[in-house]
């Protein structure tokens, strides 16, 4: 009987996707000994009420499958564009589980989630069904929650967000080395993050 993948799974609005996203995918399948990292852009997070995105929930997948198309180790997962509304991480953990029961899904998160964990929807039954891997952040030190295995992975430091990549696009800046150069392409065709 053939042994499942291991796999990372790696959620986010990536609004737009950076290469810091796609270092930590690396790190994750590297130290974790993963198969492969499924980026899963989602619908609309439930923890995020007053950041709304700026591109459309299929732009911003379209623009995921650019940054990652050079890696045959990366997937675009659309299960929560699919699913559309409010997706929980323990909903969506759980349909993996079912869609691919011989696989083992491990959680991406950054460490400065990890501490909100305890407010997560059904976080012990979603510590059952998946571990997490954590890469540090910025003025986030490690904690380990009790009732989760998290594993931590070192990256260098760098604060590179969205949010800060959204500005320089709308002042009209450059974000050559910050973003994949398709992903430059397809934000300029669009006109996305503009005033």
């Amino acid at each position: 009987m053939a042994m499942g993948k291991r796999i990372g799974v790696y959620g986010g609005t990536f609004d737009p996707p950076h290469l810091m996203h796609l270092l930590i995918a690396e790190e994750a399948l590297e130290a974790c000994g993963l198969d492969e990292v499924w980026f899963l852009p989602t619908y609309q997070p439930p923890h995020v009420q007053e950041k709304h995105a700026r591109a459309s929930a299929e732009e911003r997948a379209d623009m995921v499958g650019l940054a990652i198309e050079e890696n045959d180790r990366f997937k675009l997962c659309r299960l929560e564009l699919e699913r559309k509304g409010k997706s929980y991480t323990v909903d969506t953990i759980c349909l993996l589980n079912e869609r691919y029961p011989d696989d083992s899904f491990y959680f991406i998160l950054g460490a400065d989630m990890v501490d909100d964990l305890p407010t997560w929807h059904k976080v012990g039954k979603l510590s059952e069904l998946t571990s997490f891997i954590a890469f540090n952040r910025p003025g986030y030190p490690e904690s380990h929650p009790d009732f989760a295995d998290v594993q931590y992975i070192e990256m260098p430091l760098v604060d590179l967000s969205s949010s800060f990549l959204r500005e320089r696009l709308k002042m009209g800046r450059s974000c050559r080395y910050f973003l994949c150069d398709a992903v430059i392409n397809y934000i300029k065709e669009r006109g996305l993050y503009a005033n």
